[in-house]
């Protein structure tokens, strides 16, 4: 159930790693945190049934670890006609995506303040047609790679509320992190990777632009990023494999 905390395949409870906490908003910013993030924010207490956000929506998409909302915001702009839950737990990001959905009138995104693991627990089978993870924490030393996102047990949850057809996104400019995803990705037989060309997963996605860690990250001469999409595939083939 969606209250329990998220375990791991092998049943152990699974721990949260992540910043919850930073530089204090500024008054401005505090007031309208304060003022608009109850209106947008997603509470647990049981399954949760994105149709009930979003009841006209033609397409529901997850975003997890926003940051500071830049591409969030952006498609949700682009596209008044998609239900968008963006999952982010630093409040200066949470600040700044506020802001941005009160500044937009962006009416088609709520957000989830929490673990995303217990979001996507929550969520009925095949009942997203996206998820996008965008630089997430690469957590580059071996020790620590046990925190990233990527897992046997979130790829699962991503396979089954991800419909048949639907995608995950995955970018990154840590190539070790690529090659950890791509990994657990040939291990995770719901999920298909078909690029249409060697090399196109560098190329940035479809009206793109580029979010301030991607910046920050070419400032430090890092300029190789990976722009991986992977279909949920349809379930008698993810079975067969």
């Amino acid at each position: 159930m969606s209250h329990q905390p998220p375990k791991t395949l092998d049943g152990q409870p699974r721990a949260f790693f992540g910043r919850r906490s930073g530089k204090k908003l500024h008054e401005g910013q505090q007031a309208i945190y304060d003022a608009t993030l109850p209106e947008l924010e997603i509470t647990l207490e049981g399954p949760l049934d994105p149709k009930s956000l979003f009841p006209d929506a033609e397409k529901l998409i997850v975003e997890i670890g926003y940051g500071g909302g830049e591409h969030l915001a952006l498609e949700a702009g682009r596209h008044k006609t998609v239900g968008y839950i963006g999952c982010e737990v630093f409040t200066g990001g949470i600040g700044k995506m506020v802001q941005a959905i009160n500044a937009g009138g962006l009416d088609n995104i709520r957000l989830y303040t929490d673990d995303a693991l217990k979001l996507l627990m929550a969520l009925p089978d095949a009942s997203l047609d996206e998820v996008y993870l965008l630089y997430p924490d690469p957590w580059p030393k071996t020790r620590h790679h046990k925190r990233r996102f990527v897992s046997p047990t979130t790829l699962k949850e991503l396979a089954r509320v991800i419909r048949p057809g639907g995608q995950f996104h995955f970018a990154t400019d840590i190539e070790d992190y690529a090659n950890w995803t791509l990994a657990h990705i040939l291990r995770a037989p719901a999920f298909a990777f078909a690029p249409e060309r060697p090399g196109s997963w560098h190329e940035p996605y479809p009206g793109w632009e580029a979010t301030r860690y991607e910046r920050k990250a070419r400032r430090e001469g890092r300029m190789i990023s990976f722009y991986f999409s992977f279909t949920r595939q349809q379930d008698d083939r993810a079975n067969a494999a």
